[in-house]
């Protein structure tokens, strides 16, 4: 699959977001290798910590589907009515979670839309990552 494409999806998961307390819409597009993909969105909560990010939507989706081996993610995000204006990274938590399941060659991309977009290696946006084999 092209990137435009899967930030096309990523963008459409956008307009599912739950966010109103921030206003702050995030939708991200997960494709595994074997092409399955899972879309989520960011969706909150009045108490704030129950909040999940719409990177996490996507893989725990994934990963309750049985999927495991991912290629590549794309994210959009940016205040509610309007398209975005920046580039929307991963938080920490999100970039942890990703660096369980994934390698330093998964890449992320970031997207204002199909055509205005960065990518990245994980190992680029996670340098000196805690993962399986420090626990070991």
């Amino acid at each position: 699959m092209k990137n435009e494409e899967l930030i096309s999806l990523a963008l459409d998961a956008r307009k599912k977001s739950y966010s109103p307390y921030s206003g702050f819409r995030v939708g991200a597009a997960l494709i595994c290798k074997n092409g399955k993909v899972f879309c989520g969105c960011n969706i909150e909560n009045s108490a704030f910590s129950p909040t999940c990010c719409a990177e996490r939507t996507a893989f725990f989706k994934a990963i309750s589907e049985g999927e495991t081996d991912f290629e590549k993610i794309a994210i959009v995000g940016g205040k509610g009515g309007s398209e975005p204006e920046d580039f929307c990274a991963p938080c920490g938590v999100c970039r942890q979670v990703m660096n369980e399941f994934c390698g330093d060659d998964f890449f992320v991309i970031l997207a204002k839309s199909e055509s205005e977009y960065k990518e990245y290696s994980l190992g680029e946006i996670l340098p000196f990552s805690f993962g399986k084999s420090d626990v070991k």
